[in-house]
């Protein structure tokens, strides 16, 4: 329950969803703690048992699926001219491979994970892919899914937040976004 995952459901507001892999190995570490190991082992433990399942699952291409219609608008938004990138709480080693696996090397500009101790909500994220993207935070836009995405953007000074639910009817985790949607492709250039 404390990792989000009940079931063969992930909740979009738990652990697995918005926290850093360094945050879920402290999680899984502090369980393995309380089977009795000391703190050092037990990050060793949960360390090696991360590296392992990473092993496992990266060539599983069904671990990160694209959703429906999410290529197609990216291509579009990418063609429009705008500057598109992917901020995630994986590691930048996973957001490559995802775009590598997904073929959006030619839309996404921006691949960055979190790869040291600053992570979600940590505005000081969002403001580096607004440096490595060359734009200012107010000319540019977040699209999340996730309360972590749409607080580190607006303490960032964003233009502005979509938050994305990807079709699920439960969205109260997005209440700070300025708008709300269930898919990709309702966003429109006007």
């Amino acid at each position: 329950m404390a990792f989000g995952v009940q079931d063969d459901t992930l909740d979009p507001t738990g652990l697995m969803a918005v926290g850093s892999r360094r945050e879920n190995e402290i999680a899984a570490a502090a369980y393995i703690a309380e089977t009795g190991r000391g703190w050092l082992e037990s990050l060793e433990i949960a360390g090696s048992a991360f590296v392992e399942a990473e092993k496992y699952l990266q060539n599983a291409a069904g671990t990160s699926p694209m959703f429906a219609g999410s290529l197609e608008v990216l291509k579009f938004l990418s063609e429009a001219g705008l500057k598109l990138g992917i901020l995630s709480a994986d590691s930048t080693a996973g957001v490559q491979a995802f775009v590598h696996r997904h073929q959006l090397d030619p839309y996404i500009q921006l691949q960055q994970g979190v790869d040291s101790e600053i992570s979600k909500p940590d505005p000081r994220l969002f403001l580096q892919g607004c440096q490595s993207l060359e734009v200012k935070p107010a000319s540019a836009l977040m699209v999340g899914d996730s309360a972590g995405d749409i607080e580190m953007a607006k303490r960032a000074g964003a233009a502005g937040c979509i938050g994305i639910c990807w079709g699920k009817p439960e969205a109260s985790h997005l209440e700070g976004a300025d708008l709300a949607i269930a898919s990709l492709d309702e966003i429109e250039i006007i």
